[in-house]
């Protein structure tokens, strides 16, 4: 997973609310159905995984036109997001994924992270 550009935001007392990561992958052609099928249905030690990664409001778009896959979810301890690449459970999710996206040499999405220009609250 590449390094991801975090948002924090916070709120009037200057306390953590949380931070935005965004960041986009690449589908490979004529599987856009497929992708969607296998997100629909996601395993539940996957979802335990990263909501036990502090991940919540995670949501993946496509771009029918480019075939790109636009991702923004929340975390509340962006840091932990660097433990996911050596748990079992998501290295299992890559292998499961690599022949629909494009991706690095351990299978992990090739991801690239994107930069908040604009946020309202």
């Amino acid at each position: 997973m590449a390094k991801a550009i975090i948002s924090k935001k916070r709120d009037s007392n200057s306390r953590l609310k949380g931070s935005r990561i965004a960041f986009k992958m690449q589908l490979h052609k004529g599987f856009e159905e497929e992708y969607k099928k296998r997100h629909d249905a996601i395993w539940p030690d996957l979802k335990q995984l990263l909501e036990s990664k502090g991940i919540s409001e995670y949501s993946i778009f496509l771009d029918e036109t480019t075939n790109s896959l636009f991702a923004i979810m929340k975390a509340k301890n962006p840091e932990a997001l660097n433990e996911l690449p050596s748990n079992p459970v998501m290295k299992k999710w890559w292998d499961y994924m690599h022949d629909i996206m494009e991706t690095n040499s351990d299978n992990s999405p090739a991801s690239v992270p994107l930069k908040e220009v604009f946020y309202l609250p």
